[in-house]
């Protein structure tokens, strides 16, 4: 890959940007001059590492009560939602638990792999995961509708447990009968385009595009409409966006970030549709300084029970309420962003009780914080160091090394796509003497 080596940046004379560059160039995760971002390649490793360790503590921590609470309209009822007084009590059923708790752990309580033992793939990381390698092998920064369907199709198990729900399954089955992306997401061709499956697939790609979220969009634009359509299709776009504007703005707090970027990310959502006002809602009622839960039990009541705001999902009589809808999650999601305020450990804990499919918002956030914080971050978060080994082939098949691999390893690849979309489709350089990217900042975004 070749690189043009920023040696003459004129539009940083003067400026903190250039000489923070210079006299300390791991002072800071980035600095911006309002045209440039320049970000260190080093400490972009080591968010990439807090990335992968705060999906997988987020993915399984929220496994232990997916599915537990999903209120009591339609063929299941589960009654009252979890509490904060519910954390470390005992895990209650999930809808498909046949009465007994998870056995991840018999409380609601984080759940941690020591440094001796190996973080296991799950829905919410596995198919990042396939789509980093496709990028990484293929050497592109754009994959082809080819390109993904060959690599679900070589990836994923055919007969046996194959970890794909709804849309993810209807698109794979949609490629066996040689069905290519973006037809899979098509609604004529599935009908499960609504449901959830997008946003667990595709935040990384924001991650790629560091500060372009019109970039992080472009490129996630097909593997997004692989398996989504109309607004769980902007839902994702939401989350790519989100996690390709974590790295500005690093002088502010977190929750001066977190909330910036949730609003600048909002304005890819039409205004029109109940995404943008799930969204207006939801932070109305975080800005209102009522309780998390009393917000969370307002949304159950304004979009299952009352289906305001266009979100009909109830009237469908869907198994279980529509539970793995884009809609619902995604304004569960924003209770436990803007409640956590970007401390990781409330934020886990309030998605983990949020209800519906806990453990998708709980790894993104996981994922988004862990990113924002680094891997040092993440361990000071619990006073403690976890495993870095990750056992794609739990869940996924035919990757090297039989499917063990390391977060150390991981980064490193994820860094790689990112050096190419910055080169390829930012136009951004690389200040070889500093290992820092300079990045042009779009100021007329989309």
């Amino acid at each position: 890959m070749r690189f043009y080596i920023a040696i003459l940046l004129p539009l940083f004379v003067g400026s903190s940007c250039n000489s923070d560059t210079k006299n300390n160039p791991e002072r800071n995760t980035s600095q911006e001059d309002g045209q440039y971002l320049s970000i260190s390649r080093d400490r972009y490793k080591d968010q990439l590492y807090g990335f992968w360790l705060g999906q997988c503590i987020a993915n399984w921590t929220g496994l232990v009560t997916e599915m537990d609470k999903i209120g009591d309209i339609g063929d299941i009822k589960t009654g009252d939602f979890y509490t904060r007084a519910d954390w470390g009590k005992p895990d209650q059923p999930s809808i498909w638990g046949n009465g007994v708790p998870s056995d991840l752990s018999p409380t609601i309580d984080f759940v941690f792999k020591d440094t001796h033992e190996v973080w296991g793939a799950d829905d919410d990381t596995d198919i990042e995961y396939m789509y980093q390698h496709l990028h990484y092998i293929h050497k592109t920064s754009l994959l082809s509708p080819e390109q993904i369907r060959d690599g679900w199709l070589k990836h994923i198990r055919s007969k046996e447990e194959n970890y794909l729900w709804v849309s993810n399954q209807k698109t794979f089955d949609l490629m066996k009968e040689g069905v290519l992306p973006p037809e899979t997401g098509n609604p004529n061709r599935n009908e499960h385009f609504e449901m959830i499956d997008a946003q667990l697939t595709t935040e990384i790609f924001g991650l790629f595009s560091p500060a372009r979220p019109d970039v992080a969009r472009r490129i996630a634009e097909l593997p997004i409409q692989t398996t989504a359509r109309h607004e769980s299709e902007d839902i994702a776009k939401f989350y790519v966006s989100l996690h390709a504007l974590a790295s500005m703005h690093t002088e502010k707090t977190m929750r001066e970030r977190i909330l910036w970027m949730a609003q600048e990310a909002e304005q890819v959502l039409p205004d029109s549709t109940y995404p943008a006002k799930m969204f207006d809602y939801t932070l109305q009622l975080y800005k209102s300084e009522i309780p998390w839960e009393q917000a969370r039990d307002s949304i159950y009541q304004r979009y299952q029970v009352e289906q305001r705001d266009g979100y009909n999902m109830t009237s469908k009589n869907l198994y279980c309420n529509g539970c793995f809808a884009a809609g619902i999650n995604f304004a569960a999601s924003l209770v436990s962003l803007f409640y956590g305020e970007g401390d990781l450990k409330r934020t886990l804990k309030i998605g983990t009780l949020a209800g519906w499919d806990s453990d998708n918002p709980t790894a993104t956030w996981g994922g988004l914080i862990g990113f924002m914080i680094g891997k040092d971050g993440v361990e000071k978060s619990f006073n403690r160091q976890f495993s870095n080994r990750f056992d794609i082939h739990r869940t996924r098949q035919n990757f090297p090394n039989e499917g063990v691999d390391t977060l150390e390893n991981m980064a490193l690849k994820g860094l790689m796509v990112t050096d190419r979309v910055i080169e390829e489709e930012i136009g951004g350089t690389l200040d070889q003497e500093n290992n820092r990217w300079i990045i042009p900042l779009n100021t007329n975004d989309e």
